[in-house]
């Protein structure tokens, strides 16, 4: 299994995390984006700069990704193009995107879209803060296909402790 972050706009905080888990566990972790960014030392993690431009760091990641992959971003689009390919699709606040809630959450922020470009003022997500914030270990539900072993960890980015998921 492969771990892909859409590094872009993924806070600095959930990287950190996914760093120290992904060599804790010894689990491949890419981080992709168009600009230059700085990893530790691992030869767990790697980082891929892509060129700018719209949805390059997104299309590099669907071209890549593997069935059974996660994915960790916040853009709901590339979500439902990880879930549709076969991947697992996690937001940096730690909540699974699955097939049977990525079309409400498309049609939402299709819906906001058009509210911002009609000039109205939406806000956006509360800022991530450090403070209380790890990593679990979980499996997504329903996993299926042939990369997947049993008891092959993932992480769900949440407020609990690190700790690995029972089962």
């Amino acid at each position: 299994m492969q771990i892909w972050v859409d590094a872009d706009a993924c806070p600095r905080v959930i990287k950190d995390i996914l760093f120290r888990a992904a060599e804790r566990l010894h689990v491949s972790l890419t981080l992709v984006a168009n600009r230059l960014l700085h990893t530790p030392p691992s030869r767990y993690i790697k980082a891929i700069q892509v060129d700018d431009g719209l949805n390059v760091a997104d299309n590099q990641i669907v071209q890549e990704l593997q069935h059974g992959d996660l994915v960790i971003t916040a853009d709901i689009p590339l979500a439902a193009e990880v879930i549709e390919k076969g991947g697992h699709a996690l937001d940096p606040r730690g909540e699974f995107y699955t097939k049977s809630n990525i079309g409400e959450r498309l049609a939402v922020r299709n819906f906001m879209d058009e509210l911002r470009s009609g000039g109205v003022d939406t806000g956006g997500p509360s800022s991530l803060r450090y403070r209380g914030t790890s990593c679990q270990v979980a499996r997504p539900p329903r996993l299926s296909g042939s990369r997947w072993r049993a008891g092959t960890p993932i992480f769900v980015v949440s407020r609990q402790q690190f700790t690995k998921y029972p089962g």
